[in-house]
């Protein structure tokens, strides 16, 4: 390692050890602890992801007791934080290890990147952290502390950004203290280099800071701009029979919210009213099946849920039915299944008002 990036991780890790928030995974080196973080902080704040991770910890803790639960019940206790596919890998993984690994994780980067859903920033962070090894972190605060620091204009979402922060993060970390080398600099671009407002008056690098000097804070880091984002609507069909039960199905098949819990849904081109739901095939399929008897609309203004690669126009048709379903669940029990944050919105609101 050069002196001068010497220099920076020293200075680095001295502003970490003096200004690190006290999160009870930088409390253990133990592999589970420091996986089930990372999985739950990916694309997540801190703040939001605390409670999360506090409560794997109490259900599930070890990596054993995660593995014999159900992926229902994973699903369930992750509900709000979104992104479900971490939490079906999670499981996943954990499964894996607990049976095909004795409950042990791989004690190298290598072999941890081969787990299901762990890619390099977080086999980085297992690998330092948990096993000194010093192998470099990438995310976002690092993208962001590295661009400033260095005024690289390289879009960081570009092929060649990706590669480029890589390589340079390698070069930086501190052989000897890669753990907390890693978690200072993710620290830094968390507290100090924010994206919104950085501390430059008080920052501990300032002097020799690029984008500072040239006055591109602002402007740094470079992304290139996001695919379109894509606007469906949804139409939700609340089938209630006379016997205070409901229609809720599991999604299956690829795409979003696999595996999660929804009502009987139509999808449309665009907002349609109730004479052009009426005159859906899929609808009078649902009302022949299932006895729809009245339909009504439950919001006038139409729910707008949005996700990073698409907005969801949603509405939800309440549908009373004279027939009664073997597949039916009582409303009472609709609480306890693993939903979008969208559904469970509305259950909170129209279900528990009718209580």
């Amino acid at each position: 390692m050069s002196k001068s990036n010497l220099f920076f991780s020293k200075k680095l890790i001295s502003w970490y050890l003096t200004h690190k928030r006290d999160l009870p995974w930088r409390r253990t080196q133990l592999p589970y602890y420091v996986w089930l973080s990372e999985i739950i902080l990916q694309q997540t704040r801190v703040d939001q992801g605390l409670p999360y991770y506090k409560a794997f910890v109490s259900a599930y803790p070890s990596i054993k007791d995660l593995a014999n639960a159900t992926e229902e019940e994973v699903l369930k206790l992750w509900q709000g934080l979104g992104y479900y596919s971490r939490a079906r890998n999670l499981y996943s993984t954990a499964k894996f290890i607990a049976n095909e690994l004795n409950g042990e994780f791989p004690s190298s980067y290598l072999g941890l990147i081969k787990l299901k859903g762990v890619g390099d920033y977080t086999a980085s962070a297992i690998a330092s952290i948990c096993f000194n090894e010093a192998s470099a972190v990438v995310d976002g605060n690092v993208y962001r502390v590295l661009s400033r620091y260095y005024g690289i204009e390289t879009p960081i979402n570009s092929s060649k950004g990706i590669k480029e922060f890589k390589q340079m993060a390698q070069t930086l970390v501190d052989k000897n203290n890669p753990g907390d080398h890693n978690q200072a600099i993710m620290e830094f671009g968390a507290r100090q280099c924010k994206p919104q407002n950085p501390e430059c008056n008080s920052c501990i690098l300032n002097n020799s800071c690029v984008s500072l000097q040239k006055g591109m804070i602002s402007k740094l880091p470079v992304k290139l701009k996001k695919t379109k984002v894509k606007k469906v609507h949804f139409n939700y069909i609340v089938i209630i029979t006379k016997d205070g039960k409901t229609i809720f199905q599991k999604r299956t098949g690829k795409g979003i919210w696999k595996n999660l819990y929804q009502f009987p849904l139509i999808e449309s081109i665009k907002d349609i009213n109730k004479d052009e739901l009426l005159r859906l095939g899929e609808f009078r399929e649902l009302s022949f099946t299932y006895g729809i008897r009245s339909l009504v609309l439950y919001n006038e203004k139409i729910k707008i849920h949005k996700l990073s690669h698409r907005h969801i126009y949603t509405r939800f048709w309440i549908a009373e039915s004279s027939r009664i379903s073997d597949i039916a669940v009582p409303v009472s029990q609709i609480f306890s299944y693993p939903v979008p944050n969208l559904i469970f919105t509305f259950i909170v609101a129209f279900f528990k008002k009718k209580k």
